[in-house]
């Protein structure tokens, strides 16, 4: 389990194919410090470290992750977000996350506020009822306060040190991003659709 505060940006130094698999290296502030079994998301993705060695770690993700993330279209040298799992004895700053992404959406626009910025989000219409106004959304494995939903679109503000600190600030219109609505939410829906509420 998650947040959605990152800890830290990793840049991707190799990538390897093993079958359907990727394999990727990541080098980051934290890499010497995690250990082998351990969880970690990338880009909201929860992967298991399989290896440490000289500030790098190395993750697989398996065929369905790459058709549910946008880690397949990740190239070397591009930033990467990355939280460890919470610890049941650190304060709770963001939302649940599982580091299960749903579905890929879309930078539709970057709006620059002069001190804040605005991203638009296209997302698939079949998940439209599990954003809500005010609701929380994980993005990349940023947690995030849905603004101005609408059936295919929602928005989110950006504030400086989060523009700083992940790779909202290397986001462009038409770069794919991991969506993971919020499990209250989810939970909900499942619960409404089964009993026809």
């Amino acid at each position: 389990m998650f947040t959605g505060i990152i800890e830290t940006m990793g840049i991707v130094e190799e990538i390897r194919l093993n079958g359907s698999n990727k394999e990727f290296t990541i080098s980051s502030a934290i890499s010497n410090e995690l250990k082998v079994d351990q969880s970690l998301a990338h880009n909201g993705v929860c992967l298991t470290v399989t290896a440490v060695e000289n500030g790098k770690h190395n993750v697989t993700a398996i065929d369905e992750t790459l058709l549910r993330s946008n880690l397949g279209a990740l190239k070397i040298g591009e930033s990467i977000n990355i939280e460890r799992a919470m610890s049941g004895l650190s304060r709770f700053d963001g939302h649940l996350v599982q580091g299960h992404v749903d579905t890929v959406g879309v930078v539709k626009s970057v709006l620059d506020k002069d001190g804040s910025w605005i991203f638009t989000f296209n997302y698939p219409e079949e998940n439209k009822h599990l954003l809500v106004d005010k609701g929380s959304v994980c993005i990349n494995g940023v947690s995030l306060t849905v603004n101005n939903p609408t059936h295919n679109t929602f928005q989110v503000a950006i504030i400086p040190y989060t523009f700083e600190h992940t790779t909202f600030n290397h986001l462009n219109p038409g770069d794919p991003v991991n969506l993971e609505f919020d499990i209250l939410g989810k939970y909900i829906a499942r619960y409404a659709a089964a009993y026809k509420i």
